[in-house]
């Protein structure tokens, strides 16, 4: 088969984008577009499956098979079409109300059972459709339409709930950090087995500057740290700080003050089956901590639609048929007249 070059322009389609001017949800598709390419499969071989939300509006932008589902089934979707069509690149697009609200539990089995899909998760801390109402992310006092006086809930944060399902690919994006998405969404469709991507993204409407204490451009190289595998976990705007061991936990440092050199950083390993310091690192939120963006854990294990049809293949093979019917007459029969 001949081997073709694709560009970001083969994955779209002519549709107008129909999101708000500014909304993150454009970087977003930009990266993904990019992405494709990049990972060069046919985008005849692919298929993008949403639920509902502003988010979800994607599939109409990509020059691929799309389907635009209900609210919080796009994971229940994606695994049912993954297994019939073990074939197919599926991506997974859902905000962070439609995958970890009503969608929550579809998610949290899509991540145990490993299937091969890659899940972008919008993470903008609102519901932007249905106008300004607060999510499952929404930061505990939040006020919204839904909560006029402050939300009395703490919210998801999505990476705990990766590695809570046992997880094995996680990684993290903000939409403006268009090069880094494009990085972690390319990881994610090389990943056999399910990826969940979360990607900061700006409601320039009903949740706009939601991510500033981490995007904005005067300090967000002190607040974020790009985790790279086999690289030192090194950031700030001079590179001069980096995450050492504290104990158990993790610690920021300047190197060359206190005592700490180049040799106390701590070098990034995507791939340790271990998730412990994974789960430390996601978790930290740009406080006190930086908040890492990048792959920041990609680890091989059984992939469930792979097992599947190797079962299947197993049970046709010592039962000696091939399809439903033959299966079913494989027995004792008897015809009623």
């Amino acid at each position: 088969m001949e081997n073709k070059t694709y560009t970001a322009a083969d994955f779209k389609n002519a549709s107008p984008v129909r999101w708000c001017p500014g909304c993150g949800d454009h970087a977003i598709l930009n990266s993904l577009h990019k992405a494709m390419a990049t990972v060069g499969v046919d985008p005849a071989m692919t298929a993008v499956i949403s639920g509902i939300g502003c988010s979800s509006r994607l599939p109409y932008y990509m020059n691929t098979y799309g389907f635009h589902t209900i609210h919080g089934r796009a994971a229940a979707i994606a695994t049912g079409f993954k297994v019939a069509n073990p074939e197919m690149t599926v991506w997974q697009i859902s905000g962070d109300g439609d995958g970890l609200a009503i969608g929550g539990n579809h998610f949290i089995h899509a991540v145990r059972r490993n299937i091969d899909i890659n899940i972008i998760l919008f993470n903008n801390k609102i519901y932007g459709l249905t106008k300004g109402q607060y999510s499952p992310t929404s930061d505990r006092g939040f006020v919204s339409k839904s909560s006029p006086y402050g939300t009395t809930e703490d919210p998801f944060v999505p990476a705990e709930l990766v590695f809570g399902a046992r997880g094995n690919f996680f990684a993290r994006s903000i939409d403006v950090e268009l090069q880094t998405s494009q990085e972690v969404l390319v990881a994610a469709a090389r990943h056999r087995g399910t990826s969940v991507c979360e990607i900061l993204q700006n409601c320039v409407i009903f949740n706009n500057g939601i991510h500033n204490h981490i995007t904005d451009r005067e300090y967000r190289a002190d607040r974020t740290i790009h985790l790279v595998h086999g690289e030192k976990m090194i950031f700030g705007k001079e590179k001069n700080k980096g995450l050492v061991r504290d104990g158990f936990l993790l610690k920021a440092v300047t190197i060359g003050e206190d005592g700490y050199t180049i040799d106390d950083v701590l070098v990034h390993d995507a791939h340790c089956q271990s998730n412990f310091l994974h789960q430390q690192l996601a978790m930290m939120d740009g406080t006190d901590l930086p908040l890492a963006i990048g792959v920041i854990r990609d680890v091989d294990a059984p992939v469930y639609n792979e097992e599947v049809s190797r079962q299947v293949d197993e049970v046709r093979a010592k039962k000696g048929f091939d399809s439903l019917r033959a299966m079913i007459l494989a027995g004792e029969t008897w015809e009623v007249k």
